[in-house]
């Protein structure tokens, strides 16, 4: 892991202040500039590779300058951290992994930073393997396949541990001494642990510059795959995805065998134009609950309303006994998104089944669900064990942020009751149902915004024991915080899809918020990371256990995770952290 040295700190403020609102960071606000601490003269032509001399206190370089670099670790989203060759100056590099020396041409500078564009490899990085998708190199799916499992664990546990030192404000001491942070649990299944999958539909496919000349022409050009990483009207053509099951795989190689004959009459959907009939094609994996067999739902996303159109790939899908399930979404509007006005069920059952901790769940074409479900086995039960459940009945859990309701239910027969909150009324709706199926009368489940509650919030239940927070990444609204702090329960257990919102929540509610004269109330006293998505470089930020005294304290555990992404900054101390106020 690359380090940075003390005196990039002491750009720090105090505590992290008041951020913009985001979806993600960025790295523009809080950085490390080594200018002043170096002897630089980098003003080289943009065609040029610049050398190190000259005495300038400053180096800032020019876009399309090409630069020697050396890869120091993986950050924010996967991106390599690099530093000009004897200099200090950072600069971040898509698919550059530590160790690696490479050319790089600059492609945007932002403040402190720049980013660069790989031009060639001077000599290869640490830890490197053969990926075995042949799509890894352009897909940005899972773009370490290329790094060492045994790499990409340390990577990301280092990451967390940064964010939680120079975000969460938690010292080396507390983590590593006192035994708070402990190694990363391993994911052991690496490759077909998706249950999802979404694939889109295009006009184009795209190709490598070296492979343009392949261009085909009409139907023949038509994509279906994954998003070329940045673009949203860019389609990279899959055949096969290493990261599905093999049962979906096999319906992915079947629909890309027929469905650009001309006589299918089928068009791609244009994202410009608006104009063309298919959008996505959605697969997900699940578990029959009886006979523990695969479960295929497919899922055609389309711009309007044509079951006749569809029913050539409905009678070929059919015949595959893994597919129960043949759902069509209708989505008329122009945005990329694959949740329907209208949803009809052309074949089969409107749901395929899962099991998970001992219950069976419903999952819906759009309904949540733990994308890993082996791995979320693993996380369910640190959950558990984080709680600190008694396992008498006795105790009451608050379930905010519930989703379907998949955590509190795994807990509902060990306490005395569940009490979940959701935003979102389609999944209360689910965590309603999914308690139904399984027997348990001791859920309750209320449909409202955590990031608007008012002074009456927590009068419609009693306080709780154990309070569970999953936020989205943007993390927990001040106003939740201060309910929190306020509350005093004897445990918290944080769920987080985002480490770096995660840690400054933990700054919060351990520390205080000190402009606004808030004092915090509990301790870190466990951080667990857990790995829930090989190959990728996004990480979640699993459970939290947080007690009222600073002699009980909480327990973190951070899971990493790969859809979509959780984003996070490490070495750079240059964060933007979503608002929570």
């Amino acid at each position: 892991m690359a380090t940075i040295s003390s005196h990039c700190f002491r750009h720090l403020p105090p505590r992290i202040p008041k951020f913009r609102a985001s979806s993600s960071l960025s790295l523009s606000t809080l950085s490390c500039s080594l200018a002043q601490e170096e002897d630089l003269d980098r003003n080289g032509n943009a065609s040029s590779i610049t050398t190190t001399n000259g005495n300038s206190s400053s180096y800032f370089p020019k876009r399309g300058q090409t630069l020697e670099l050396v890869c120091e670790s993986l950050a924010f989203k996967g991106k390599g951290l690099c530093k000009v060759t004897d200099t200090g100056f950072v600069v971040m590099c898509d698919r550059a992994l530590p160790g690696e020396r490479f050319i790089g041409r600059v492609t945007r500078k932002k403040g402190n930073y720049a980013e660069v564009s790989k031009v060639k490899t001077i000599s290869p990085p640490r830890d490197i393997v053969d990926a075995p998708c042949e799509y890894a190199s352009h897909c940005g799916g899972c773009k370490t396949q290329n790094l060492s499992y045994e790499a990409q664990l340390r990577a990301k546990e280092d990451q967390v541990r940064e964010l939680v030192v120079h975000v969460g404000r938690f010292s080396h001491k507390e983590l590593e001494l006192e035994g708070v942070m402990k190694p990363i649990v391993t994911c052991h299944i690496q490759f077909h642990y998706r249950n999802k999958m979404e694939f889109s539909f295009g006009p184009y496919k795209w190709l490598p510059k070296e492979s343009l000349h392949e261009r085909q022409a009409g139907s023949d050009n038509y994509a279906l795959g994954l998003h070329v990483p940045g673009f949203f009207d860019k389609v990279l053509n899959v055949d096969k995805c290493l990261l599905q099951s093999d049962p979906a795989n096999k319906v992915l190689a079947a629909v890309q065998d027929c469905w650009r004959d001309p006589q299918l009459d089928f068009s791609p959907y244009d994202v410009h134009s608006h104009k063309g009939f298919l959008k996505h094609l959605m697969l997900r994996t699940g578990r029959d609950v009886v006979t523990g067999h695969p479960e295929v739902m497919v899922n055609f996303v389309t711009s309007s309303n044509k079951p006749e159109l569809l029913k050539f790939l409905v009678d070929k899908l059919s015949a595959f006994p893994e597919v129960v399930s043949i759902i069509n979404n209708v989505n008329t509007s122009v945005g990329n998104t694959s949740v329907g006005e209208e949803e009809y069920t052309l074949y089969g059952k409107s749901c395929i089944t899962e099991t998970l901790r001992g219950l069976t769940f419903q999952i819906s074409a759009n309904s949540f669900f733990q994308t890993n479900t082996h791995q979320a086995e693993v996380l369910y039960e640190l959950i558990e064990e984080y709680a600190g459940i008694t396992g008498d009945g006795s105790e009451v859990v608050l379930d905010l942020f519930c989703g379907t309701g998949t955590i509190g239910l795994a807990l509902a027969n060990s306490v005395k009751h569940v009490y979940g909150y959701e935003v979102v009324p389609q999944a209360i709706a689910d965590a309603r149902l999914n308690a139904e199926i399984n027997g348990i009368h001791n859920a309750t489940y209320v449909q409202g915004d955590l990031n608007k509650i008012d002074e009456n919030f927590g009068k419609n239940f009693p306080k709780p024991d154990i309070v569970i927070s999953d936020p989205n990444r943007p993390g927990m609204h001040m106003k939740l915080i201060k309910f929190l702090l306020k509350l005093k329960a004897p445990r918290i257990v944080y769920v987080s899809c985002n480490p770096a919102t995660c840690a400054r929540d933990l700054d919060y509610l351990c520390h205080g918020v000190a402009e606004q004269n808030i004092e915090g109330c509990y301790k870190l006293v466990g951080l667990q990371p857990v790995d829930m998505f090989p190959h990728t470089p996004h990480i979640e930020c699993g459970i939290t256990s947080l007690v009222q005294d600073i002699s009980q304290g909480w327990v973190f555990k951070v899971e990493i995770a790969a859809e979509t992404h959780a984003s996070l900054l490490h070495d750079l101390t240059n964060v933007c952290l979503p608002k929570p106020f």
